[in-house]
């Protein structure tokens, strides 16, 4: 039995640190898979508890230098980033006045060692406490025999620090030899405020990403009317139990899935289904927590509660989606993997160059040179590039009605060129319905009879006319002798009169033959024949309607390029005239449940990239086999578990809604990736250098600091444009 966890990680600042806790997490005993997300701070780990634990899992990322702690239940992520966030904000305040009186300092106090010491009075609090923690976290990396961002920072600034320090307080030794006393404490300050300033942006975007979340867990209230001993009482959410009546007034969240027992109300389900109109509600009908009861006051029968929720699912697959990779990560985790050790080489190699063959002072130039390598090269960008724009394509999903179960989702979606749609409840309403009653004499009086015998029947053929016969607002009469013939139909008597419901061969059981041309054979459904007393008297057409958005839905998707195809049990005449209907053009009709799977497993072997949409759970094999499964909330939850994607609005514009979300989504991290890797390739060699000896060029550390910034705050703001896709 395999069991998942998500441990909030805290230190982790580049994807070399992301990088290095999931490779350690992977090699642990009992660990299946871990995935390690720079963007939310969280390691997801799939485990056999057998084999190891939660707690053992906290010990192991501990060991490689960073903090963790068991996960709180019900917990975002966003109290994590808040206090991050709130923690950076003083560090950043002093780092950046330090950095505006080092700036100003120089225009009102010539070149001495009265300046010197100054500035060196300045950096201090900035070194010592508002960027203390990149040295630390660089001690804790080297400690593990390991090199990550603050390594970088560390050794960048920590050179340009220590070498000013000797020269303010060793100035006479150094004009003794000719060398002029010059320091660059401003650099060490204005890199280290640079930096925190990129840090404290991406913390506030991760707790906009994070709003998703914030907002579903919103969705629940603290406590809740409950009547107890007759008596109303307010008690806390937690210790609601499954069968307390539950008391939800105009303006109140429902707090628990239940049935309504009384009362009525329009309640505002869009935080399933993204739709604003209210659904109005009826004793017996269904509730969802979260959703917002809009007028009367009902009462509530709990069905599930807690961890058991529809909302408590929801919560449950965006956090995992968001804390999840798709392939085109693997790219930038092998290049973070060795990306810092090459930085230091590179940096290494930089001021052995300038050192030997640049101009004088050539010790000056050499450092300079090879600490501005160390800042540019910061892998901030590249850390960010994928799980930031997964995190926010996920919760902007979660906001129009699509869950989204991961990265590896995303990745594949977006890919897609075959829709193959199941057809009951999923192109149509899957819920038969009268759509034509013919009767010899009087269409009223078979419809009644029929409905009559049928109404303690809970085949869905018979609850179909059974309905029709209320909503023609005829008065059904008592059955005696109900008898079923399965496969066939039913037969009873009703006022004295022997009726037979059914199909042709429950005619035929009873010595009638039917009229071929009664049957309707013109039109699609399925033909009930009613026959009262030995005589035909008529028959009723049942079709399965088409959901209303279904064709304008098929269009959608064909125009994106996709082939949409159709796989149903049912008839060839009936899936045509679906098929007809909705502009559906390739259909495969009469396939046994069991053979979806091996229809999709078919058109993978002809090269499609399938997504397979469906409702039940017969279609649960193949929403599997798909590359991408597609589930209706409104089927089960064998289908749902086994989709990758989850539609709340239960029917298929979700569908292409869903498919260009992915396609944005992939290309804005191609587009994340794309500038973090041209950044790297020519920050680096400018940093070093390069454009010197031709132009007379050079980047200060300072320079270096804002371009690395400015490049993590760039892939940022770029995901953060998937929250209007």
């Amino acid at each position: 039995m395999t069991e998942v966890v998500t441990i909030p990680v805290t230190g982790m600042t580049c994807a070399a640190c992301s990088a290095r806790v999931e490779r350690t997490l992977g090699a642990s005993p009992g660990v299946e898979a871990a995935n390690v997300n720079l963007m939310t701070a969280e390691a997801t780990v799939s485990f056999n508890p057998a084999t190891t634990s939660a707690e053992t899992l906290v010990a192991t990322i501990r060991s490689t230098g960073y903090g963790a702690e068991l996960p709180v239940a019900d917990q975002s992520g966003e109290s994590g980033q808040q206090h991050h966030a709130e923690d950076l904000r003083p560090r950043l305040a002093v780092s950046l006045v330090a950095a505006v009186l080092v700036m100003l300092l120089p225009m009102v106090i010539a070149p001495s060692g009265t300046q010197r010491f100054l500035l060196l009075g300045l950096t201090l609090p900035v070194i010592g406490w508002a960027g203390k923690a990149f040295f630390t976290r660089a001690w804790k990396a080297f400690r593990h025999h390991s090199a990550d961002m603050n390594t970088l920072i560390a050794v960048g600034t920590g050179a340009a620090f220590g070498y000013s320090t000797v020269v303010t307080l060793k100035a006479d030794w150094f004009t003794s030899h000719g060398i002029p006393p010059q320091v660059y404490f401003e650099a060490v300050v204005w890199i280290i405020a640079l930096i925190l300033l990129g840090n404290h942006l991406e913390a506030r975007a991760r707790g906009k990403a994070s709003e998703a979340i914030r907002r579903l867990i919103g969705l629940r209230p603290e406590e809740v009317q409950v009547l107890r001993d007759g008596r109303e009482v307010t008690v806390p959410l937690q210790t609601v139990q499954v069968g307390d009546e539950i008391v939800i007034r105009p303006g109140e969240r429902v707090p628990v899935d239940g049935i309504l027992l009384s009362g009525s109300s329009a309640v505002d389900e869009s935080m399933l289904t993204g739709e604003p109109i209210p659904v109005e509600k009826a004793p017996g009908a269904s509730v969802t927590g979260g959703t917002l009861n809009q007028l009367g006051t009902f009462h509530l029968e709990a069905t599930r509660v807690g961890e058991r929720t529809v909302l408590a699912r929801i919560i449950r697959l965006v956090r995992e989606a968001q804390g999840s990779k798709p392939p085109i990560q693997r790219l930038a985790d092998r290049i973070s993997a060795v990306f810092v050790p090459v930085v230091i080489s590179i940096a290494i190699a930089t001021f052995v160059i300038w050192f030997d063959i640049g101009p004088q002072p050539a010790y000056l130039h050499a450092m300079v040179a090879g600490v501005t390598v160390l800042i540019i090269a910061c892998p901030c960008a590249m850390g960010l590039a994928v799980p930031t724009a997964v995190m926010v394509a996920t919760g902007r999903g979660a906001g129009i009605g699509v869950l989204i179960k991961g990265g590896e989702v995303i990745e594949l979606a977006s890919k897609v060129d075959m829709v193959v749609l199941d057809k009951t409840g999923t192109v149509t309403e899957g819920r038969p319905r009268v759509v034509d009653v013919h009767g010899l004499e009087d269409s009223n009086r078979v419809l009644r009879l029929a409905a009559s015998v049928e109404q303690g029947s809970e085949h869905p053929l018979a609850q179909a006319i059974v309905a029709a016969a209320g909503a023609a607002g005829l008065t059904l009469e008592a059955v005696q002798g109900f008898a079923a013939s399965p496969g066939r139909g039913a037969h009873g008597k009703v006022g004295g009169r022997h009726v037979l419901v059914g199909n042709r061969q429950l005619l035929l059981d009873h010595g009638l033959q039917a009229d071929p041309a009664l049957a309707g054979a013109d039109r699609p459904g399925t033909v009930v024949f009613v026959a009262i007393d030995d005589r035909l008297a008529g028959w009723l057409l049942i079709t399965d309607p088409i959901k209303p958005n279904s064709a304008a839905a098929v269009r959608d998707l064909q125009s994106m390029g996709l082939e949409v195809v159709m796989i149903t049990g049912d008839n060839q005449a009936t899936a045509a005239s679906v098929a007809a209907e909705t502009g559906i053009e390739r259909v495969f009709a009469e396939v046994l449940p069991e053979h979806k799977r091996d229809a999709v497993l078919r058109f993978q072997q002809e090269g499609h990239l399938v997504a397979m949409v469906g409702d039940g759970v017969n279609d649960a094999p193949a929403l599997a086999q798909a590359d991408v499964g597609i589930a209706m909330s409104g089927g089960s939850d064998v289908a749902i578990e086994a989709g990758g994607i989850t539609l709340m609005q239960n029917d298929l514009t979700g569908v292409p809604r869903a498919l260009r979300l992915t396609r944005r989504t992939l290309g804005i991290i191609r587009q994340n990736l794309f500038w973090a890797f041209i950044y790297n390739l020519v920050g680096i060699p400018i940093a070093a250098g390069i454009l010197y000896p031709g132009f007379g060029l050079r980047l200060s550390p300072a320079m270096a600091a804002a371009a690395m910034a400015v490049s993590s705050i760039s892939v940022i703001t770029n995901s953060l444009r998937l929250r209007h896709a």
